[in-house]
C-alpha cells in the first residue's frame, strides 16, 4: 500500500488503484448459509454510496458521531469506511443518547431509539435485502436508500488524519492511529502483502476484531474471509473453507 496512506479510506483509494478486481472482503454467516464476496472494486463502491448518503442525506459533518449498533458483517465494514470517509467518528457499539445518528441492525433497534437524530436500520438479511413491509419504527431504510446515492464521493471538507475517527471497547482513534496499529498488528496476524488471506471469526467490538476483519487486510493489501457464527459451523466445514477460499491465516 501506499505509505503516504494516513486513513483507512486512503487505504481504500490506494487499493482500488492497485488491483480493482481482487477479493477485499468475503462474508460468510453461519447461521444463514449466506457467502457475498466483495471485490475491491465493490467494497469501494458500496463505500461511495455510503458516503454520499451520510453526507447528502444526513447531512454529516466531520466531527459528527454514528453509533454502529451492528455486528461482525461486510455491511458494517463498509459503514466504518464511509464514516472514515467523510470524517465523522465510527462509534461502534457507542452510546446512542450520545451519537449524532445511528444505524442499527436486528436487536438493537430499540436501543437505538435514544438517538435523537436520523436513524438508518439494516436488515442484514442474505444480500442485503429490505424490510418487509418496512423497517422498524423510527428507522430508514438502507437498502431502500442507499441506492439512490451516486457512485463517486468527494468530501465537502478535507478529512483531518489526526481527528478522531474511530472508537470501540471505549478506546478512541484517530484516522492516523487506525492506519499505524492495522499496519503495525498486520505481521502478527499472518498477513505478509498481496495475496494473504486471513479468517477472521473474531466479533468487531474490539480493535483485534476490527483490525484481523477490516483493517489489516486492507493495509496489507490482503484480504479477509470474514465469518458471523463461526461457532455454528463444525471444525470440518472450518477446515474445508479454510483451503476452498485459500486462506493463509486465521483469527478465531
Amino acid at each position: 500500500m501506499n505509505a503516504t496512506d494516513r486513513t483507512p479510506a486512503d487505504l481504500l483509494r490506494s487499493a482500488l488503484a492497485a488491483d480493482p478486481a481482487r477479493p477485499l472482503v468475503t462474508f460468510y454467516d453461519d447461521a444463514t448459509g449466506e457467502r457475498v464476496e466483495l471485490s475491491v472494486a465493490t467494497f469501494a463502491n458500496w463505500v461511495a454510496k455510503t458516503s454520499n448518503l451520510l453526507q447528502d442525506g444526513m447531512s454529516a459533518e466531520p466531527g459528527d458521531r454514528v453509533a454502529l449498533l451492528l455486528p461482525a458483517h461486510w455491511q458494517t465494514a463498509v459503514w466504518l469506511l464511509a464514516c472514515a470517509s467523510v470524517g465523522v467518528i465510527a462509534d461502534v457499539d457507542g452510546d446512542p443518547a450520545r451519537a449524532d445518528f445511528v444505524v442499527a441492525g436486528p436487536g438493537r433497534f430499540e436501543a437505538g431509539l435514544a438517538c435523537g437524530g436520523e436513524r438508518y436500520a439494516l436488515s442484514l438479511a442474505p444480500l442485503g435485502r429490505r424490510f418487509v413491509p418496512g423497517p422498524p419504527e423510527g428507522y430508514a431504510d438502507y437498502a431502500v436508500e442507499v441506492p439512490t446515492y451516486g457512485d463517486r464521493f468527494v468530501a465537502y471538507a478535507a478529512v483531518d488524519p489526526e481527528a478522531p475517527a474511530l472508537v470501540v471497547a471505549g478506546a478512541e482513534y484517530s484516522g492516523a492511529e487506525v492506519v499505524e496499529r492495522a499496519r503495525a498488528g498486520a505481521a502478527g496476524l499472518g498477513l505478509t502483502g498481496p495475496g494473504s488471506r486471513l479468517l477472521s471469526g473474531l466479533p468487531y467490538d474490539t480493535w483485534e476484531g476490527l483490525g484481523a476483519g477490516l483493517y489489516a487486510p486492507l493495509a496489507s493489501g490482503g484480504s479477509v474471509v470474514l465469518c458471523r457464527n463461526l461457532a455454528l459451523a463444525g471444525e470440518e466445514a472450518v477446515a474445508q473453507r479454510i483451503e476452498s477460499e485459500r486462506v493463509t491465516a486465521t483469527a478465531r
